[in-house]
């Protein structure tokens, strides 16, 4: 069990490290922390609503009907990049290719049995943190408020939510109430195994991977699906670049000082929403059968709920109908997006590009032990710093920062056009 002791305050636990989420960024973290520096096992705490590691990833992976992951297998929370390949061993047609993709399945057991292997199954406590009040001179240490009333303590804290804002079109606006609420999704709430879409016209706005995805269930519910995007639908392995998930391109991203073109190099490298070679190939076959139209480089201009089913007007003058809208429309990190932030913000304030804070190279934040990770650290970590691959090279900072006395407590100026990386 993770180290908690009662104070002199009601209801007040302590813990030296506490991290915020119990996602893919987090277990890997706590994996790489415990290969590292075992004894820490009892010093650190997990906070997550779902009370299980991994509860929300599993979640979308259902929901979306997914088959396998889009990272290749030596990509895992487990500080072994090899350890997944030898969990396969007798499972390997559940390794796709190209690069042994792990099955959906496969990759969820192998992560439980990590887990199980570190001992960290009860490590998360089921409960939200809904505030985070950062260290004072009278109380030197970080505030943590849960959603169930209780509050701990905490001498340093690591962020691991990822949470975004999403990004939604601007025609939305113009809808007018009413309209049945579950013919408008958004892609993160649309959950196909409740659905029976026999009949149903189903449209998918977004050219990114969860649009494939819900365009491919929606088919195999034998719905009838029109896939829009406002550009091309572009075809990528990955949703950037190989080379950014070693040193071929981070080197020269390292050696980079100005924050600026950081940031223009990341957006660069992702470049919108991308379908992989797989499932483009199954929506072309699709597109074959006449079970999906695909309409790319089509801005909807309007949209209304006429009667019993939608009506989207494109620029082109195309009106597209139909009985379910879907908006998989993409998210953006930004600081905004995170509201634990907020009091930390406000004490000590962070230069940022863009809504991504400028670090030092531990991944602290600036004047107190908070450190994050995810899709907010993208100007040190590069364009996969959401990604699985983007947490391993994160906890190359990270871990050296809360295992070693000698890192800890250390700040410093940080320029807005320097960096140590």
């Amino acid at each position: 069990m993770p180290f908690a002791s009662l104070t002199d305050k009601k209801n007040l636990q302590q813990c030296d490290i506490a991290v915020v989420g119990a996602g893919v960024q987090s277990l890997t973290l706590v994996l790489h922390l415990l290969k590292k520096r075992p004894k820490l096992r009892q010093r650190i705490t997990v906070f997550d609503p779902h009370g299980q590691w991994l509860a929300n990833w599993h979640h979308q992976f259902a929901a979306q009907d997914i088959s396998h992951l889009r990272s290749p297998a030596v990509h895992h929370p487990h500080p072994d990049p090899f350890a997944l390949r030898r969990f396969a061993e007798k499972r390997a047609n559940e390794l796709f290719p190209p690069y042994d993709l792990p099955g959906t399945k496969l990759f969820a057991d192998f992560c439980q049995a990590a887990i199980k292997e570190f001992q960290v199954e009860k490590h998360v406590i089921p409960a939200a943190v809904t505030d985070l009040e950062p260290p004072t001179e009278n109380q030197r240490k970080f505030t943590l408020t849960l959603d169930n009333g209780n509050q701990w303590v905490a001498r340093r804290v690591v962020l691991a939510t990822n949470r975004t804002q999403r990004q939604l079109p601007q025609w939305l606006d113009s809808i007018e109430m009413p309209y049945p609420p579950d013919r408008l999704c958004h892609s993160d709430h649309v959950d196909l195994r409740g659905l029976h879409l026999k009949g149903e016209r189903i449209i998918i706005v977004g050219g990114g991977l969860s649009t494939g995805h819900l365009a491919l269930g929606a088919i195999a519910r034998r719905g009838q699906v029109t896939m829009i995007a406002r550009r091309a639908f572009q075809e990528k392995l990955f949703d950037a670049d190989a080379g950014w998930m070693g040193p071929k391109y981070l080197k020269g991203f390292y050696a980079e000082p100005d924050w600026e073109k950081r940031l223009e190099m990341v957006l660069n490298a992702r470049d919108g929403g991308s379908l992989t070679p797989m499932v483009m190939r199954q929506l072309r076959q699709a597109k074959r059968k006449d079970t999906i139209t695909l309409k790319p480089e089509c801005q909807i201009q309007t949209a209304r709920w006429q009667g019993n089913h939608w009506q989207l007007y494109c620029d082109n003058g195309e009106i597209v109908e139909g009985d379910r809208l879907w908006l998989a429309t993409g998210s953006r990190f930004h600081l905004d997006a995170e509201p634990l932030l907020q009091k930390v913000r406000e004490r000590h304030p962070q230069p940022s590009i863009n809504g991504f804070p400028i670090l030092d190279k531990y991944l602290r934040w600036q004047g107190c032990d908070l450190f994050l990770m995810g899709g907010l650290v993208a100007l040190q970590i590069g364009p996969t710093a959401r990604n699985i691959s983007g947490a391993r090279i994160a906890c190359d900072r990270l871990v050296p920062a809360l295992t070693k006395s000698s890192l800890q407590r250390v700040y410093g100026g940080i320029g807005c056009n320097r960096v140590s990386a």
